[in-house]
């Protein structure tokens, strides 16, 4: 059976084949970078940092692109609040990214660009949209075109006429048409900006990803992939104005994960559930998290609770126990008098293998391969019940176990812990990191400490820690 996804531009499942025969070229939707991530932010990061992984086991080169958006409305409020740049603001909150996802286990992108040093090919792009008719300079911003684009609305499968409800649209007599939405924006006051034909401005939201993935995979990718919220209008926009400038096919394949709720209800700071993830992982850890994550199909909602949390905390420390246990047996284990067993054990890893393998294939169902995973559990229990067990089957078992877990990014080897006088260090480190303000290594150092289990608490007498 050949990998399959389900392809939100045709809503069908469909066979992987990618453009070049062993190779995957992959564009995953980044942050913008005003703030700490929340929780809901993770859920993409996990789930196709799995799907980078589960590529790369099953052979193929993939080359993995996450852009960051560090020009952006929010940014620029940020600054001014602050009274520091822009470029301070994103550097800062691009680190506690970075850091962030490290404490999830997730992987760094091979190519993370950000729009402050894409401008030129952003530019570029756009003159070439202009010069072909699908875009028009009005006042010093820049629209595209929607309706010179018919296959509009083609991926949220939505006629052009009926996408104008929920488009991220304002009353704007400069547009030809509602739905238009720009390339280019005009320089306001106190705003980052640079130097274009249309005099200074600004990106829009848009056109940077198209830009970022024509410069560093090319006119084609094979797979696209983001929140479900990004499919209208990021992604249809993305569509419209790449396929206007390449005439050619942009994505072959559209992923997309559903959302994030917690206790059943939408984020939000009105509600006061708004969960930043470095907070999540500083008080559960960052393994945890992530088995969290990939106990749903990536495409369905999945609701986030201490309820459901504690459930995943027992079973992630089941399969942590097993492996403990499998590592502590085989320092006794013995070759095994023949019983006739080890073929028995041999077939039956395999056809644990296959059946992970197999539930992988199906649109990554990283909730059905994590139930193949205990039945590794169950069999390798059943094996170590046994009088007469061999080195060889015990050692079949446990290398089983962190090749299935590695393959979702599931950690069992306990790390080294740190020594008290090295947690000393770390926080005066910390706290003169703070008093300086460098944040970012403050930050770093919390999180640090939270993924080796130490749990900061400040307090008016000063920093207290505690082993989780």
């Amino acid at each position: 059976m050949s990998i399959q996804f389900t392809n939100t531009m045709t809503r069908r499942k469909e066979p992987f084949v990618p453009l070049v025969p062993g190779k995957v070229k992959m564009y995953v939707c980044g942050p913008t970078v005003y703030n700490y991530i929340h929780i809901g932010n993770a859920r993409p990061a996990i789930v196709f940092d799995t799907l980078r992984r589960y590529l790369k086991y099953r052979g193929f080169d993939v080359t993995f692109v996450q852009n960051i958006t560090d020009v952006d409305d929010k940014l620029i409020r940020v600054a001014n609040e602050e009274g520091t740049t822009v470029k301070e603001v994103a550097d800062r909150f691009t680190d506690a990214y970075n850091e962030d996802l490290k404490s999830l286990n997730v992987m760094p992108p091979d190519i993370q660009p950000r729009v402050m040093q894409t401008i030129p090919e952003i530019i570029e792009f756009i003159e070439g949209l202009i010069e072909k008719g699908y875009a028009y300079e009005s006042e010093g911003d820049v629209y595209f075109r929607t309706g010179r684009f018919d296959e509009y609305g083609k991926l949220s499968h939505q006629p052009l006429d009926d996408l104008q409800a929920g488009a991220r649209v304002d009353i704007n007599e400069k547009k030809e048409h509602p739905l238009d939405f720009a390339l280019w924006k005009a320089a306001k006051d106190k705003e980052v900006s640079w130097g274009s034909p249309w005099g200074e401005g600004r990106p829009g939201w848009h056109i940077e990803c198209s830009a970022m993935a024509l410069k560093f995979l090319g006119e084609q990718i094979d797979i696209h992939a983001g929140g479900s919220d990004l499919v209208f209008p990021h992604h249809e926009n993305e569509i419209a104005q790449s396929e206007c400038f390449t005439g050619k096919v942009f994505a072959r394949y559209w992923l997309h994960n559903g959302m994030l709720n917690i206790d059943n209800e939408k984020m939000s700071k009105s509600l006061g559930n708004f969960l930043l993830t470095r907070d999540l992982v500083q008080q559960f850890g960052g393994q945890l998290i992530r088995f969290f994550m990939l106990q749903g199909h990536y495409r369905n909602p999945i609701n986030f609770s201490d309820e459901l949390l504690e459930q995943a905390a027992n079973s992630l420390e089941r399969m942590k126990t097993a492996y403990h246990n499998l590592d502590h047996r085989l320092q006794t284990a013995r070759e095994a008098e023949p019983n006739g067993q080890a073929e028995q054990q041999a077939q039956t890893i395999r056809d644990l293998r296959e059946r992970f393998v197999k539930e992988m294939d199906d649109d990554l169902n990283t909730a059905n391969a994590l139930t193949v995973l205990f039945e590794v559990v169950k069999e390798a229990n059943q094996y170590m019940l046994n009088q007469n067990v061999g080195r060889e089957e015990i050692t079949a078992y446990k290398e089983l176990l962190l090749e299935l877990t590695g393959v979702l990014g599931i950690i069992l080897e306990q790390e080294q812990e740190l020594l008290d006088s090295e947690i000393d260090a770390l926080i005066v480190e910390r706290t003169e990191a703070r008093a300086s303000r460098n944040f970012a290594r403050a930050d770093e150092i919390r999180d640090l400490l939270a993924a080796k289990g130490i749990v900061l608490e400040d307090t008016p007498q000063g920093v207290r820690w505690r082993r989780k």
